[in-house]
């Protein structure tokens, strides 16, 4: 009867071994992969927690707005508002073009979801115009 050679199982332990070794790296790699991708996702989570804090916020934007309207500039615009359940619209048969001015500046400044919005020039000075904001 023939006998095992040690040396062809010390090979063959070596050999399991640097087998075993090449894949625990790999995993490890992927492990590293996996750890960037969670943080990557925590950041992601967290600035998407805050913009829907932000824009879904009904009381807020109908304060801001309402605040905005209120302005002396935008006093003599007529501006007419209609609120429902998940959007306002607000618009103007007739507005100066400093009045629309200064509602656009605060309007696309501030941090609300504009859905829809049209402007149409009725002369050099005045303006029709007919916003939707969503929250």
């Amino acid at each position: 009867m023939k006998t095992i050679n040690p040396l062809h199982l010390i090979v063959l332990l070596l050999i399991i071994l640097l087998f075993l070794f090449i894949q625990l790296s790999g995993a490890k790699d992927e492990l590293l992969q996996t750890q960037e991708t969670y943080k990557e996702t925590l950041t992601l989570t967290a600035d998407l927690k805050g913009l829907n804090e932000i824009y879904s916020d009904q009381k807020g934007v109908r304060k801001a707005i309402e605040m905005i309207l209120k302005q002396h500039a935008l006093k003599t615009a007529n501006i007419e508002q209609s609120i429902g359940n998940s959007s306002m619209i607000i618009s103007s048969e007739s507005m100066d073009k400093t009045a629309l001015n200064s509602l656009m500046s605060k309007i696309l400044n501030g941090s609300y979801n504009v859905h829809k919005f049209t402007i149409k020039r009725l002369s050099d000075t005045k303006a029709n115009f007919t916003m939707e904001i969503k929250w």
